[in-house]
């Protein structure tokens, strides 16, 4: 996504202009609206003309219009956009309060304007415009003396770093200047996966070279995360994922990613993360029924309590056309990261993210357990 133009008022109020470059942005564009909303962009409008004579004529013509969204309908398979809304600008050739209906495609400009853009909203347009946020896979591609620390995206692969150290050769009595350039080099590439991997963003890292070197620098950066008391690299250490490559340059990362078994995997683990999350959740349920709860009404309760942990919160929630509703869920997740939670935002096209579909769309594990709920819970059930 391309960000062209933004204008945000003091009170919330604003307008974005975006120009949507691949499939996924349309699925960014279909979270950003919601009824009510004003959208500008260029259409083809079927105009009929009478002549003088009585005759009539009709051309397809583009024109640029301003709908008031009514209604929102994407096509998850093809990821089209259809927007419905009556025309509230001057036009030439569409009279104001006419119903129109514009299709969102890629590479065609469009200007949203909201009366109150929340910091869900927000958020999603700087995940979507920023290539780095939008990148869940990192890689390491790396040969002695030379490594590439990388961010991939769909459409492009960004590279963080570039570690070039010259490394004496093994020979006879110079183990120790090898071992010596060695240990620098692995240093040098720590220090650049702490700089520039962003854990709470990626999902799966690969690290990929030819021969040992691969295992050598995985089991030096485990020992110097222990050491440091480096806890985001511990935490994470299943996300790591050790492959072979050719070489240590870029170039070598295209045909990693082409193995069909190596794609399997990073599937599988950039999956992991909502997966574990939702089993957490699951595990606690069964164990620990005061400290885990479902539904928005028993959520919003601990929420007010500043019990919650980690909140589990479906991307659907934040589509509903009650703008009231919106806001109030746009409400808890600033509420709960205030007081020191973790907010887990659930894709619905994914399959754990149907799964807390299924539970009311929000969720949340607690910090400490709260009876209270649990009682209610049974009292309601018992008058049902």
């Amino acid at each position: 996504m391309k960000l062209v133009h933004r204008y945000l008022e003091k009170d919330g109020s604003g307008s974005v202009t975006l120009i949507p470059e691949e499939p996924e942005d349309m699925w960014h564009t279909y979270n950003l609206l919601t009824e009510g909303d004003t959208l500008k962009s260029t259409t083809i409008r079927k105009v009929t003309t009478e002549s003088a004579t009585g005759s009539t004529a009709s051309n397809r013509i583009r024109t640029t219009l301003t709908v008031r969204v009514e209604d929102i309908d994407f096509d998850t398979q093809a990821c089209m956009l259809r927007v419905k809304g009556r025309n509230i600008q001057e036009n030439q050739y569409v009279k104001l309060g006419a119903y129109h209906t514009l299709d969102l495609e890629p590479n065609r400009k469009f200007t949203l304007s909201k009366s109150c853009w929340d910091t869900i909203a927000l958020e999603r347009i700087d995940m979507a415009c920023d290539p780095a946020q939008n990148a869940d896979l990192a890689a390491i591609v790396m040969q002695e003396g030379l490594a590439h620390v990388c961010l991939v995206t769909s459409s492009m692969t960004i590279v963080r770093a570039k570690i070039d150290i010259n490394i004496p050769r093994k020979r006879k009595g110079m183990c120790a200047q090898h071992d010596k350039g060695l240990e620098r080099f692995f240093e040098t590439v720590y220090q650049a996966v702490n700089r520039h991997v962003n854990f709470d963003i990626v999902k799966c890292v690969l690290i990929a070279s030819p021969g040992f070197v691969k295992d050598q620098f995985y089991e030096y950066m485990m020992q110097m995360a222990l050491k440091a008391d480096n806890k985001i690299i511990l935490e994470n250490k299943g996300l790591f994922v050790l492959v072979h490559s050719s070489s240590g340059f870029k170039h070598s990362l295209k045909e990693v990613l082409a193995d069909p078994a190596i794609a399997n995997k990073l599937a599988d683990t950039k999956a992991a993360g909502e997966v574990k999350c939702l089993e957490q959740f699951y595990t606690m349920l069964m164990n620990e029924p005061n400290k885990a709860f479902y539904g928005v009404n028993h959520v919003l309760k601990a929420n007010d309590a500043q019990a919650i942990d980690i909140l589990l919160i479906s991307d659907k929630l934040f589509r509903c056309n009650d703008v009231a509703k919106r806001k109030s869920f746009v409400e808890l997740v600033d509420s709960v990261r205030e007081s020191g939670g973790e907010v887990k935002m659930f894709s619905s096209l994914h399959p754990s993210g149907e799964q807390l579909d299924q539970l009311s769309g929000v969720a949340a594990i607690l910090r400490f357990p709260m009876e209270e709920l649990d009682e209610e819970e049974n009292d309601s059930s018992d008058e049902n």
